[in-house]
């Protein structure tokens, strides 16, 4: 059975775009938040409705170290930084224009503190010892970079650290978190499976069935 609508925990208060930068004014979690977009990056005329439905199932506690994995302009992680503080959160991308405009989004929100990292995956980040790890993975037919972020993303949890993750697409990725972290919580949200695991063990689960 499908999870009721998250959107009584989001309010959008003003969106304009044009044909370069766009600016939305959200608040979500209570949190009030002003992003910079470009056509160029995911999602640029309003937040992602798969990543407000992930949002909506998480919440962040002053201990917490966040990992923003694929931030995009970085909705999740300068929440997160608001939240929690920015000395600990991370926020990921691949894309030297995200990591720009992360970063630019970060200063307009007083989190400019928060560390910004372009890697291909985990290729270029040292840090682990997460408690989450967020991330909105981009969709290929072979599942490269979810396979990648979830065989990686479990090691750099802390023990008791959760990854949580939002697709369209349920039987591929339930299956790999299960594989990897011996179990997975899969709510449906607005269309959207969101799916949360936690890292129980020092090994992949599927290391310890061998």
């Amino acid at each position: 059975m499908a999870t009721p609508s998250f959107c009584t925990n989001v309010k959008m208060v003003h969106m304009v775009t044009d044909a370069e930068d766009g600016e939305i004014t959200c608040i979500i979690k209570g949190v009030h938040l002003h992003l910079r977009t470009h056509p160029r990056l995911f999602s640029p005329k309003s937040i992602d409705r798969g990543t407000l439905a992930m949002l909506s199932t998480v919440d962040f506690h002053p201990e917490d170290r966040v990992l923003d994995l694929g931030c995009g302009y970085g909705v999740v992680g300068i929440l997160a930084a608001k939240i929690v503080g920015p000395d600990k959160v991370i926020m990921l991308d691949n894309d030297p224009l995200a990591t720009a405009y992360a970063r630019l989004n970060a200063e307009l929100n007083g989190v400019e503190a928060v560390k910004v990292v372009q890697s291909e995956g985990f290729a270029a980040l040292d840090e682990a010892g997460f408690t989450i790890i967020l991330t909105n993975p981009p969709y290929h037919s072979d599942f490269s970079t979810a396979k990648h972020f979830i065989e990686r993303g479990f090691n750099r949890l802390k023990m008791g650290g959760r990854m949580c993750l939002v697709v369209k697409r349920r039987t591929w990725y339930e299956n790999k978190m299960r594989a990897i972290f011996g179990g997975v919580r899969v709510e449906e949200i607005d269309g959207y499976f969101v799916m949360t695991a936690e890292r129980r063990t020092p090994q992949w689960a599927k290391s310890l069935r061998k």
